[in-house]
């Protein structure tokens, strides 16, 4: 069965800003072809994540990690709506104020699906975010939480996107991303200061990963190649496909 995003409106809510080629980028991408409406909300600046030469200091090395966001989502579609919320990396966090400020996001774009992280990645970023998903995708259609904008009619629903290298991630479904696996690679190359890493002690090469893991699953679910995603069992946030 071949899921389709024909008149959904997804919005992938991660850290940092090269997470969204790693885990879901390929879907996306099947979603724009599908003719959904896509948004990207990025919560973390990427200022800690390393600096090529010639960059000094987090600020401008959050001010090239948004531009190299900022190139890669042109990639998957000249429409895809970015949300950038300036978080310093590592101070991500479920709080009141960062709630409000995503709550801000979900009811100016009114997503009808949520991709974000699962509570058990390896990165305290990615766990932070995959809470305050939940929270404040569910505060976001409640008419108390008041913003000066339109609630939205329902809680979307809500998916959660794999761990870096499948890690304590048991799948319940596989989107088949054979045909937009070069497009993700594409997307992932507009981060030229994070590739430029690939030779540091600790730090994996990221083209390296993003297609292991994407062919991998593809193996497990026999096509060539896959994203994996859980969805959120809670009431409100199963929809039928």
């Amino acid at each position: 069965m071949r899921i389709q995003f024909v008149a959904q409106r997804v919005l992938a809510v991660m850290a940092h800003p090269d997470d969204l080629e790693l885990l879901c980028a390929g879907t996306l991408a099947r979603a724009v072809q599908d003719g959904a409406a896509v948004g990207v909300c990025v919560v973390c600046r990427g200022d800690r994540g390393g600096a090529p030469p010639g960059v000094s200091g987090p600020e401008e090395l959050a001010a090239v990690r948004r531009g190299e966001a900022e190139a890669a989502l042109r990639l998957l579609s000249p429409e895809a709506e970015l949300f950038w919320l300036d978080v310093p990396d590592s101070q991500a966090q479920d709080s009141p104020q960062l709630r409000q400020a995503l709550l801000g996001v979900l009811r100016r774009f009114r997503p009808t699906l949520l991709v974000t992280h699962t509570a058990c990645d390896y990165h305290a970023d990615h766990q932070a975010v995959a809470h305050l998903a939940q929270a404040a995708s569910w505060m976001a259609a409640s008419p108390g939480q008041q913003d000066g904008q339109e609630p939205l009619p329902c809680p979307p629903e809500l998916w959660q996107a794999d761990t870096v290298l499948g890690l304590d991630f048991q799948p319940h479904f596989y989107i088949d991303i054979s045909e937009y696996l070069e497009l993700k690679r594409r997307m992932l190359r507009c981060h030229r200061s994070q590739l430029a890493r690939a030779d540091e002690e600790g730090f994996s090469d990221l083209d390296q990963l993003l297609v292991q893991q994407a062919r991998w699953r593809g193996a497990q679910s026999g096509v060539a190649a896959a994203e994996a995603f859980c969805t959120l069992p809670r009431w409100k946030r199963l929809g039928a496909w």
